[in-house]
């Protein structure tokens, strides 16, 4: 596996902690989090994105880690990665241009 998959695994990992944390503190709601992750997801693969020609894949790849941190937050424990990962692939949905 390339090492920078491993780095970005690891990061994810991380980056879920602490939205956890920031809940059990009081910080954040799942909600504010889902929703701040949600803009974030629309940015990332909106109409923008299939103007400059992205494949479906390209736009999956680039949604990757914001779903996994959505699915993360929702779940409201710490996971594994390859469970969130399956997660991941088993919510996500088909882009407004592939109707």
């Amino acid at each position: 596996m390339n090492t920078a998959n491993l780095q970005l695994e690891g990061l994810l990992l991380a980056m879920a902690a602490l939205h956890h944390q920031l809940v059990e503190k009081g910080v954040l709601t799942r909600e504010e989090i889902d929703r701040t992750l949600a803009t974030c997801e629309s940015n990332a693969t909106g109409s923008d994105r299939s103007a400059e020609d992205l494949s479906p894949a390209n736009r999956d790849a680039i949604a990757f880690p914001i779903r996994l941190l959505r699915v993360a937050n929702q779940s409201g424990e710490q996971q594994e990665f390859g469970d969130l990962a399956r997660l991941v692939g088993l919510t996500k949905g088909k882009y407004a241009d592939q109707a």
